[in-house]
């Protein structure tokens, strides 16, 4: 009886979270933000034109290493905008050159990243949604075992503890999906102050 009370309890909480998506154009979309399929040039960028330093700038060592050094969330943003301030007034350096290719470096790196990001979760959305029909099948053939006359108790168990893990995968999944639904936001703020930072020193 306790068994069947709380696989009962764990599938209703999986049963009412269904993967719905909140726009219909993108049906594998798990997230209240709307879908924004890539950070547009005119969104974070109020610099001059940046002419061919979109092909250029992996041409560049020192910024290509820069761009390596300042993209990853894990570095604190101040930091990273002390490092771009300290880069560009260096001596010798000339700042609208190597503003410019920052810059297009900084934006096809978060660009590609927050891609990357929207991908993995839409392939979780399609686990999800494969995870919960392989719940509510199992709870049917579940409920089937514990219903027959007698029940095969070893099967019941067996199946029950099948079902305790698959619905914890499921509510796992589904609490890292509502974290990392915000990290496209946070990489939007991210290249939005870091290229306000590449701007106010090109000025």
């Amino acid at each position: 009886m306790t068994l069947r009370i709380t696989i009962a309890a764990l599938v209703a909480v999986a049963a009412s979270a269904p993967c719905l998506a909140a726009d219909p154009r993108f049906p594998d979309w798990p997230c209240a933000q709307a879908k924004v399929l890539e950070i547009s040039l005119a969104q974070v960028w109020a610099g001059p034109a940046l002419d061919d330093a979109s092909n250029k700038w992996k041409d560049d060592p020192k910024i290509s290493a820069m761009v390596e050094k300042l993209a990853p969330r894990k570095v604190k943003l101040e930091d990273a905008e002390k490092t771009i301030t300290d880069f560009l007034s260096s001596p010798g350096t000339d700042k609208a050159a190597a503003g410019k290719l920052l810059f297009a470096g900084l934006f096809d790196t978060l660009n590609a990243e927050r891609s990357s990001v929207m991908s993995g979760l839409e392939r979780v959305t399609r686990k999800q949604r494969v995870a919960a029909d392989k719940i509510r099948t199992d709870t049917i053939a579940l409920q089937a075992l514990q219903d027959a006359t007698p029940p095969d108790q070893k099967k019941v168990d067996e199946l029950g503890n099948q079902l305790v893990w698959e619905t914890r995968i499921f509510e796992d999944r589904r609490r890292v999906v509502k974290f990392v639904c915000e990290v496209p936001t946070m990489i939007d703020q991210r290249l939005f102050a870091l290229a306000r930072t590449i701007q106010q020193e090109m000025e």
